[in-house]
């Protein structure tokens, strides 16, 4: 079209139609893509993958629509997984990392070891940080209540380096703890570099789908911790710092129990998504969409999927179907093993009837007996296929038998008492 209107112009006009039509080649030339992904409130502001990149790699089998890198839904309760698509390919995660850090804080919480009255001091390196923040000065003080506020429901990266301080003494120890944990918990293909996530400097800052739902699912059992990444709104320093959660979900799907966001330029968009109805607990996992609103609704089609076709029931178990235990050499001569308090399993909707349990037991155990020890576990099974187990445990600690025991027992059997 501009060829035809050059050719068109007055013979005298041609020098300033070519200088134009050269001009308007350099601009078009100069000027960028448009990325509407971009997104710099968790880690690096620089753009994510374009949406048409992740459209072109391959496509998953799977019977939701996903607009990711990988993906994994699970059982909250069970780990189960439900659907998967490269989840074990080693990824960016951005702030999901944060999952292990606030997981570490809530071990210490449940341990004594910190408390959320405690007063927590911003170091010059934890103010420092960069990303999403709420721009803590050095010396400031702040509870620790406020700072996981902060890191779960803002994902706070100067937040998260001052708990990690505090738990650790360093953010260097810390993520030594975080490793450390990691490989306890199973997540084999994970390395972590440090507690927020940023990942400008870092080559090696690597997970799975399918690790972050091991720990995502480790979280959720400390609700001294995720009662905060629940939270929509809330604000700090007598309401002068306004927090909103970068978790739409937490607002606008029904059950969000949470769980973190992420985004860098590395690592695209991520959520690690929780929720819970009629006592089913799922955890979506999704990495590396190319959008904000990608990541939140392949999480929604995963999280649907498996409340449509998933349900936690708690089948029933006759008395006297799960026999005593015989203790060698103990105080008490059985045990009859503990089943979970309030147990359930995931089973698929329909099948609540068909599930039927068996019991892998030991006949007999040594004394002394601690209370929680293993005994056991009764399996669910739909004909061949095994929906779930649960742990059978002693319900109370039985020490060894004594010489003076022995004797009265004894004597009792003597004496037509009670063996």
């Amino acid at each position: 079209m501009l060829k035809s209107m050059f050719q068109a112009v007055h013979p005298g006009m041609k020098k300033c139609a070519a200088l134009l039509l050269a001009l308007f080649s350099l601009v078009a030339f100069l000027l960028p893509a448009a990325n509407p992904a971009v997104d710099g409130r968790e880690g690096s502001a620089l753009p994510v993958q374009s949406k048409q990149k992740v459209e072109e790699t391959e496509k998953p089998n799977l019977p939701v629509q996903v607009d990711a890198k990988a993906v994994t839904l699970i059982d909250a309760a069970s780990g189960q997984t439900l659907l998967s698509w490269k989840e074990n390919e080693k990824l960016y995660p951005a702030s999901v990392t944060k999952i292990m850090t606030l997981l570490l804080v809530a071990e210490a919480l449940d341990s004594g070891m910190l408390k959320l009255t405690d007063e927590i001091t911003a170091s010059t390196s934890a103010s420092q940080k960069g990303g999403s923040q709420i721009w803590l000065k050095e010396g400031e003080t702040m509870t620790a209540e406020d700072l996981i506020k902060a890191a779960a429901v803002y994902s706070a990266n100067d937040a998260c380096a001052a708990l990690a301080e505090a738990v650790a003494g360093s953010e260097e120890a810390f993520v030594a703890k975080m490793n450390e944990r990691a490989k306890q918990l199973g997540m084999t293909n994970t390395t972590f570099e440090n507690c927020t996530g940023l990942d400008d400097t870092s080559e090696n800052h690597l997970t799975t789908a399918r690790d972050i739902g091991i720990m995502a699912k480790e979280l959720l059992k400390h609700p001294s911790v995720t009662q905060f990444s629940k939270i929509w709104m809330d604000s700090l320093r007598d309401g002068k710092t306004q927090l909103v959660n970068t978790n739409k979900l937490v607002r606008f799907y029904e059950g969000a129990t949470g769980l973190k966001t992420g985004t860098t330029a590395k690592a695209g968009c991520c959520i690690a998504a929780s929720a819970e109805r009629g006592g089913t607990h799922l955890i979506a996992v999704v990495l590396g969409s190319p959008d904000s609103d990608s990541r939140f609704e392949t999480a929604k089609r995963l999280l649907n999927w498996g409340f449509a076709n998933y349900e936690s029931v708690q089948p029933e178990i006759k008395d006297g179907f799960i026999p005593q235990v015989r203790v060698l050499d103990g105080k008490t001569q059985y045990i009859a093993p503990a089943l979970p308090e309030n147990y359930s399993i995931l089973v698929p909707k329909g099948k609540a009837d068909t599930v039927k349990p068996y019991v892998d037991l030991a006949l007999d155990v040594q004394a002394p007996v601690e209370k929680g020890q293993v005994l056991g576990k009764v399996t669910f099974k739909d004909g061949d296929t095994e929906l779930g187990s649960l742990t059978l445990t002693s319900p109370e600690a039985v020490e060894k038998i004594t010489y003076g025991d022995m004797l009265v027992r004894i004597f009792q059997s003597l004496a037509g008492g009670k063996k």
